[in-house]
C-alpha cells in the first residue's frame, strides 16, 4: 500500500504550478485504472512504493507579498506565472504560502527560526528547492533549515548544494537525503544537445563548433538574462558528459526573454563537424518545450526518490537521480545507475509500528 509523500516547496513559481497540477491529473487518470502504459510523459510510475500521486504539499515558502498567506491552489496561478490550466479539479490544498527566508537590509539571512518550525510543524520529509537562479544564499540557508529541521532536500537549480562536500556530509551525518544540483529537463535542450555530439563523436565525424540557445516567455528566462552565470555552467557540465571538447561549444542559457512565449521554451542547437577529406557537416535544430513541464516530469522522481532513500534508511545522494540532473556531486557509469534505479523502485518503504 503506498504512503504518501508530505513535500515543502521554496518558490511558488512555474515548477510547482505544474507539479500541483499534474498531481491531479494523474490521480484522475489512476481512478480511471489506467495502467501505467496509459500515463503520458511517466518514466517511473512508481518509486519507492509511491506512484505519481501519492505526494502531498504541505509547506509552501515564498516572499511575494500578494500571495502570502494564500492557499497554495490558488497562489500557483497568480502572475507572473504563466503555466497553463490543465484543467483539472483541484480542492483547497494543505499548505497556505508562508512568508520564506529573505535578506536585511545587513545582507544577513532572516526568517531561520520560521521556515525550521513550519517545517516541523508541516511534517515534510523533503523540501524541493525551486527559487530563481543566482540566489546561493537562499539555496545554502534552506538547506541549513533543512538539516535543522530533519528534512531532505532536491535542489533543482544550478546553485552548487550537493556538490558542497561539506553540506553533502552534514546530510549523511543526519540521515537524510540531499538530491542535485540542477535537473535536466524531461527533455531539454541539454539533453538533445548531448546526444547529438556524443553521435557526432561516435561516428567518427570531428566536431569543429556547435552552440545552444535558449529563449522563453516566463520568469526563469527574465531572470536569466541577469543571472544566467550558475546555469551556463551547469549546462556546460551535462555536455561533458557527451566527451566532446568544450572550448568548441558556446551556451546561452537565455538568449532572449520574449513575453509572449510565455512558459514555453524555443532551444536552437548547431553542430559544425567534417567527415570523410574534411568536408563538411552541419546541423540545426530546433526544440520547442512546454518548459515547466519539462522540469515537473523529472521533478516527480527527484522527489520520490529523495523520499524512498531516506525511508530505507539510505542518506545524502543517491545514484539513481543523476541521469536526471545537470550536475550531480559525483557521476556514475550507466549500468551503475540502471541498477540502482532499478532497486530503488523495488523497495517499498518501511511502515511505522502501530
Amino acid at each position: 500500500m503506498s504512503r504518501v509523500m508530505r513535500l515543502a516547496v521554496a518558490g511558488v513559481g512555474n515548477n510547482i504550478s505544474a507539479l500541483l497540477q499534474g498531481l491531479y491529473f494523474y490521480h484522475e487518470l489512476l481512478k480511471q485504472h489506467v495502467g501505467s502504459a496509459g500515463l503520458p510523459g511517466i518514466l517511473h510510475p512508481r518509486i519507492g512504493g509511491m506512484n505519481v500521486d501519492d505526494v502531498e504539499i504541505v509547506a509552501a515558502f515564498d516572499v511575494r507579498a500578494e500571495i502570502i498567506g494564500q492557499d497554495l491552489h490558488a497562489a500557483i496561478f497568480q502572475a507572473p506565472n504563466n503555466y497553463p490550466h490543465l484543467g483539472v479539479t483541484m480542492p483547497q490544498q494543505a499548505a497556505k504560502v508562508a512568508l520564506g527566508l529573505d535578506l536585511d537590509q545587513s545582507g544577513a539571512v532572516v526568517r531561520r527560526e520560521q521556515v525550521v518550525d513550519e517545517l516541523r510543524r508541516s511534517e515534510a520529509e523533503t523540501l524541493l528547492y525551486s527559487l530563481p537562479t543566482g540566489m546561493q544564499w537562499a539555496a545554502d540557508a534552506y538547506a541549513q533549515c533543512c538539516l535543522e529541521a530533519g528534512v531532505g532536500f532536491v535542489n533543482c537549480t544550478p546553485e552548487i548544494v550537493a556538490r558542497n562536500s561539506e553540506v553533502l556530509a552534514a546530510f549523511v551525518t543526519a540521515g537524510l537525503s540531499l538530491i542535485g544540483d540542477d535537473l535536466a529537463s524531461h527533455l531539454g535542450t541539454s539533453v538533445v544537445h548531448r546526444s547529438l555530439l556524443r553521435t557526432i563523436s561516435e561516428r567518427g565525424l570531428t566536431l569543429r563548433s556547435s552552440y545552444q540557445l535558449n529563449i522563453g516567455g516566463n520568469e526563469d528566462f527574465r531572470n536569466l538574462l541577469q543571472n544566467g552565470g550558475s546555469k551556463k555552467k551547469s549546462k556546460k557540465n551535462a555536455l561533458a558528459q557527451s566527451a566532446a571538447d568544450l572550448d568548441l561549444i558556446e551556451v546561452v542559457p537565455s538568449a532572449g526573454y520574449i513575453s509572449h512565449l510565455k512558459d514555453n521554451k524555443i532551444g536552437m542547437i548547431n553542430v559544425e563537424a567534417v567527415g570523410w577529406g574534411g568536408t563538411p557537416v552541419s546541423v540545426d535544430l530546433k526544440l520547442k518545450v512546454q518548459d515547466s513541464s519539462n522540469a515537473a516530469g523529472v521533478i516527480i522522481d527527484l522527489i520520490r526518490i529523495a523520499a524512498a532513500a531516506q525511508r530505507c534508511g539510505l542518506s545524502g545522494f543517491h545514484a539513481a537521480a543523476s541521469p536526471m540532473l545537470k550536475s550531480p556531486p559525483f557521476g556514475h557509469p550507466d549500468d551503475e545507475v540502471s541498477a540502482a534505479e532499478t532497486a530503488l523502485a523495488s523497495l517499498e518503504p518501511r511502515v511505522a509500528a502501530e
